[in-house]
């Protein structure tokens, strides 16, 4: 073969390799260009995003790979598409349609507890916190959504009214009189039943004191009933795969009779803390997280504290600041997937690096008290880089760190005597049952002093069950960061 065709066919080849190229990088053509468009011109809102499923539902054959089975969209590869899109914009664009959610109306099923002591959370005297919380749940969900009602003590039974009438019912325990045994709560009945009972889409609340209270307990040393009831929780949640629990704690007026677990009951007039266990399938859950449609679900205003179980560690976005009123000494921000900041210098003063990333951490289900404590994270480097992490707010917007605050919730700053010729920044937030647990939980309820106002009776055995049954990665989210000179 000549030189002539030799030539000829590398070009030949070349021009195979480009259009194979073209089709696989670029065979969508019209969404494409679209998505490019709508990330240019920054305008990324719930229509957009839309429309540019509209794309792909009205041509699914094209885009097989951004359907399910079933042909309908799949909301995860469409955000996985658009944001390997952005990414490779420069510099890159980041837009995060998880939140527009995309899933049909979930169902909730409420189970309320009617025992003993829960009664006096719902006089007509008090500030009725319980009630409003549970109110606000269901109509926190959209209008048509399927919502059952039940009441459970020893056993679970329908709520034999409406919802509409479950709403307005100012004495909802008068109303529910009469229903079951309310001298005592079976929690591995009803956990068993809840998660046997739980349908793809459902959303399941137990609304509870957490006060473990089992049948016939004479006799039966208090330690022996936290043992009890921490192998429970963890051998009724271990058998169900794939769910997802997050615990709310709330804080109401409590009128009326207490019964401890040894000694006499007594009266009692003040706060007492309150729960709502939300149980569903892990990926129901990020829907709650995401959707817009369910706001106020895991973020009502009542909320004193949270935890989510079963939480795997997550992805988190970031991006490094490269203008930020912390920074100190130099760096520059090499683009690509992961972080890497090149030509590092010292502060010539003081030899501190200093740089900030703001992060989205809405994802991770957990509050500010945890996310803002330092204490909760591990920073591992070389040269002993220390953390600080700060919420975002809209004071700190500027011309110029608009496009990187946009969409982030914290900013973490990270502060190290820069020495090494290379190191690398590790951060995670540790995963651990939280310091709330614990400070809410107590082992003696037979006076109401101390701190019985704010403490449930043996909550960190009970809820300690539940975590060990359920614990996902050791931490929420890992980050890396490469620091070279």
């Amino acid at each position: 073969m000549n030189h002539r065709n030799i030539r000829r066919l590398v070009t030949l080849l070349l021009g195979a390799s480009f259009l194979a190229c073209l089709c696989a990088c670029g065979g969508h053509g019209q969404l494409e260009k679209a998505v490019r468009s709508a990330l240019v011109r920054g305008d990324t809102t719930q229509a957009v995003y839309d429309s540019l499923c509209s794309i792909v539902t009205d041509n699914p054959g094209k885009y097989s790979d951004l359907v399910t089975p079933e042909g309908k969209l799949d909301h995860k590869k469409m955000s996985e598409y658009i944001a390997d899109l952005g990414s490779h914009l420069r510099p890159p664009i980041y837009w995060d349609t998880r939140r527009y959610g995309g899933v049909e109306n979930l169902s909730l099923t409420i189970y309320f507890e009617r025992s003993g002591s829960m009664v006096p959370y719902d006089q007509r005297g008090g500030g009725g916190q319980l009630k409003k919380a549970v109110n606000d749940l269901i109509n926190h969900f959209p209008a048509g959504s399927k919502v059952d009602i039940n009441i459970v003590n020893d056993g679970i039974y329908p709520y034999q009214h409406t919802v509409d009438e479950f709403l307005k019912d100012r004495d909802i325990y008068q109303s529910t009189a009469g229903i079951g045994d309310a001298s005592y709560t079976d929690f591995q009945l009803i956990f068993n039943k809840i998660l046997e009972a739980q349908r793809p889409g459902n959303v399941s609340v137990l609304v509870s004191d957490m006060i473990y209270s089992p049948e016939d307990t004479h006799g039966v040393s208090l330690d022996k009933i936290f043992n009890e009831e921490n192998s429970l929780a963890t051998r009724v949640f271990a058998r169900y795969k794939g769910k997802s629990v997050v615990v709310q704690q709330f804080m109401g007026d409590y009128s009326g009779k207490y019964y401890p677990y040894n000694g006499v009951p007594f009266n009692y007039s003040g706060k007492r803390p309150f729960y709502l266990v939300i149980i569903a399938d892990s990926e129901v859950m990020d829907q709650l997280a995401q959707d817009k449609r369910y706001s106020g679900v895991l973020d009502a205003p009542g909320i004193r504290n949270s935890y989510r179980f079963n939480q795997v560690t997550s992805e988190v976005p970031c991006r490094v600041l490269p203008e930020w009123k912390d920074n100190a000494g130099r760096f520059r921000v090499k683009h690509g997937d992961d972080i890497v900041l090149t030509k590092c210098q010292g502060d010539r003063q003081t030899g501190k690096l200093c740089f900030s990333m703001a992060a989205d951490l809405s994802g991770l289900m957990a509050n500010d008290a945890l996310l803002t404590n330092a204490d909760n994270y591990d920073v591992q480097s070389i040269d002993g880089y220390t953390l600080v992490i700060n919420p975002v707010d809209k004071s700190m917007f500027t011309a110029n760190n608009k496009e990187y605050l946009e969409g982030m919730t914290h900013v973490l700053t990270l502060t190290g005597d820069f020495k090494s010729p290379r190191d690398e920044v590790r951060i995670s937030l540790r995963n651990n049952l939280p310091d709330w647990v614990r400070q809410s939980s107590s082992d003696n309820d037979t006076q109401a002093d101390g701190s019985f106002a704010t403490t449930t009776l043996g909550l960190e055995q009970l809820l300690g069950g539940m975590f060990d049954a359920m614990k996902g990665g050791s931490s929420y989210f890992d980050v890396t960061i490469n620091l070279q000179r």
